[in-house]
């Protein structure tokens, strides 16, 4: 898919987008999030970028389990954004967290203005991830960390063969129908086949200028976290 027609998913999805989540994963994607801010570990008084922040269910999470952190979420999807800011707005209205537009290309952050930066299921969609790891480096102060969660699959076989039969035959539809459209799970499905596999994605990583690079596995391998640090001078 390309950046518009991504948008255009992201736009029609986003009022049912967190149900869709919860319910497809088993709310495994709660556990996710909560796991991704108690393994960033921010400095009291740390900024936190949250990129491809939908509706700011990470940027929350962490804003919860570290409430001495300041969070900024960056999405290029205003429907999205809105339902973000409309949760933010109605139920956590002192959570230290801003929401604003902006792409994963070219944020619109100064260079070295954040200790830390999380994405979540979103670099999946950035066709152009070498300029988007080299911008992700580049708002980062020297010694930042950078987290970055994805969907992969398990490495048990037996685990790897029953998930691939739900991932590739029982979500597209199911999701599809859930969220009233034709694509945007089988999209879903193609883009985490078409991502590159762990040492690939680190090395990908590494060339952007990061280092002491790990994963973390969250459920078997269902979910993966990335994790890197930008190399000081």
């Amino acid at each position: 898919m390309k950046d518009t027609a991504v948008k255009a998913m992201f736009e029609t999805i986003a009022p049912t987008y967190d149900f869709q989540n919860s319910f497809l994963s088993l709310r495994r994607d709660i556990y996710w999030r909560q796991t991704l801010a108690e393994v960033l570990q921010p400095d009291e008084g740390s900024v936190v970028l949250d990129v491809a922040v939908g509706t700011a269910e990470t940027a929350l999470a962490i804003s919860h389990r570290h409430p001495g952190v300041k969070v900024i979420g960056v999405d290029f999807s205003p429907a999205m954004l809105a339902v973000g800011k409309q949760k933010i707005n109605n139920n956590y209205p002192d959570a230290p967290v801003s929401l604003m537009a902006g792409d994963g290309r070219l944020l619109p952050v100064r260079s070295g203005s954040v200790d830390a930066l999380t994405i979540s299921f979103g670099i999946r969609n950035m066709e152009e991830r070498d300029m988007v790891l080299a911008e992700f480096n580049r708002v980062l102060r020297p010694g930042g960390r950078l987290l970055i969660m994805e969907f992969s699959y398990p490495d048990n076989p037996l685990l790897y063969r029953l998930y691939r039969f739900y991932f590739d035959y029982i979500l597209p539809p199911l999701g599809n129908w859930i969220s009233r459209t034709n694509y945007a799970y089988s999209y879903l499905a193609d883009s985490v086949n078409d991502f590159p596999d762990d040492a690939g994605f680190l090395a990908e990583i590494g060339r952007a200028g990061f280092t002491d690079l790990t994963i973390k596995k969250l459920t078997f391998g269902i979910a993966k976290i990335f994790q890197g640090r930008k190399e000081k001078p």
